[in-house]
């Protein structure tokens, strides 16, 4: 076997062990498109997780996303993130407003979907699917990829919600 041929043997079994980068597909509902559904992965004994995705109203009427739900956890809640004198506290929102011809980012530190009493930890290239419903748009369901922890996350059950 030649170095060359060498060479090509082992690029082709390292590419068949690195693994892939999972991606999520964004979803279009009408006026509606959500854009990265993420989630971040836990740790073993997490009993709480976070999902976030952009989500764009490119239409001419408002909506909102009223709730979300997920086989992955017992229970959801949409939360933002509010500043209380020094500490951050995590909030439920009844209904997170879309007005038209903008975007709403879910994101870490932000609105965010609450994933309470998981079902079983979130790992890095895991998929769920999770149920987002909306006022006018009615439920639209998409693929939440979990992505590996690229730092540390916030300890969910020291914040004050």
């Amino acid at each position: 076997m030649s170095i060359m041929s060498r060479f090509r043997a082992a690029g082709l079994a390292a590419l068949l062990v690195v693994p892939t980068v999972a991606w999520a597909q964004d979803v279009t509902r009408g006026d509606l498109k959500i854009a990265k559904p993420w989630a971040r992965e836990t740790a073993r004994m997490a009993r709480a997780g976070g999902a976030f995705m952009t989500i764009e109203n490119t239409g001419s009427t408002p909506d909102k996303l009223l709730k979300a739900s997920s086989p992955a956890a017992a229970r959801t809640e949409v939360h933002t993130v509010i500043q209380d004198g020094d500490v951050m506290r995590m909030r439920e929102v009844s209904a997170l407003d879309l007005a038209p011809k903008s975007k709403v980012e879910l994101k870490p530190g932000g609105y965010h979907v609450m994933l309470m009493d998981l079902k079983a930890p979130l790992k890095a290239g895991d998929r769920f699917p999770m149920t987002l419903t909306f006022e006018k748009a009615g439920e639209v369901t998409v693929d939440i990829v979990v992505e590996k922890m690229s730092g540390p996350a916030p300890d969910h059950d020291k914040m004050k919600h």
